[in-house]
């Protein structure tokens, strides 16, 4: 008697609770726009958090990073050699020429949308600018890779691919975190499977309508290695190096890939 073996997929939904992950995920989105409005000269990383945890709320969500394993922000304000999981804090005034990422998550209905973006405090460098822009195109590259069929590392080597061709058009290498990455998302923040930003294609679990997935580069402008400061959260470059992190929730439809945490305009 013969058994067969079942196919492992990324976790799928179907449309309607696709549409209500994207009703979280717009919520995220506005409140990314809201903070970056309010990301001036002087003003604290904690004003940025209160900003984000009133978005939320006046939506009718939940912060789902508020108190997740005791994380103590509504946002994670990563700045400068920051990579991730930046804690907002009222001492942490933003300076002109500081590049800012910020990552923030809601849940709304028992869905959840997560995205992250990074940009300047007035005017940046060069250097700094263009590598927010590596890091973008890596995510967009990823998301395009979002398609029925592919297998999960096909998404991490497209992302893989897209800093490899930034650092064509740039002139210069950036370095890809490791240990860090994308997963999946649903009715839960961080599930199965952990989504690499670089690696072999063709490989884990396959890809079908109504996958979803976190979609999350982090680069830097020198080493891919990162120490954990002692609040036991702050990651940052090893060699004080800048980081950038992008992100969007992204699900696989028949109709190409749809972004869950579109941001209003």
């Amino acid at each position: 008697m013969a058994f067969g073996r079942k196919r492992k997929v990324v976790p799928f939904r179907s449309a309607g609770e696709l549409d209500a992950m994207a009703a979280a995920g717009a919520v995220v989105g506005a409140a990314l726009v809201a903070v970056r409005a309010a990301a001036v000269p002087g003003v604290s990383t904690l004003e940025l958090d209160r900003v984000a945890e009133a978005v939320i709320r006046d939506a009718g969500a939940v912060p789902s990073f508020l108190g997740y394993h005791g994380f103590t922000g509504s946002i994670c304000s990563s700045v400068n050699d920051r990579v991730v999981h930046g804690i907002p804090s009222a001492d942490e005034l933003l300076v002109a020429g500081d590049l800012v990422s910020i990552d923030c998550g809601a849940v709304l209905d028992g869905w959840h949308g997560d995205s992250a973006w990074t940009f300047g405090v007035g005017d940046i460098i060069e250097a700094d600018a263009m590598l927010s822009e590596a890091t973008r195109l890596s995510m967009e590259a990823g998301i395009a890779a979002m398609l029925p069929g592919n297998r999960l590392t096909d998404v991490s080597h497209a992302i893989e691919s897209g800093t490899h061709a930034a650092e064509q058009a740039h002139g210069r290498k950036y370095g890809i975190v490791d240990g860090y990455g994308g997963h999946g998302i649903g009715r839960e923040m961080h599930m199965d499977p952990f989504l690499a930003n670089e690696g072999a294609p063709g490989k884990g679990p396959e890809l079908v309508v109504g996958s979803t997935l976190a979609i999350e580069p982090m680069l830097t402008l020198g080493t891919y290695e990162t120490d954990i400061l002692d609040d036991g959260w702050t990651v940052v470059t090893t060699d004080g190096s800048r980081s950038a992190h992008w992100e969007h929730t992204v699900a696989v439809t028949e109709d190409g890939p749809r972004i869950l945490t579109l941001r209003p305009s």
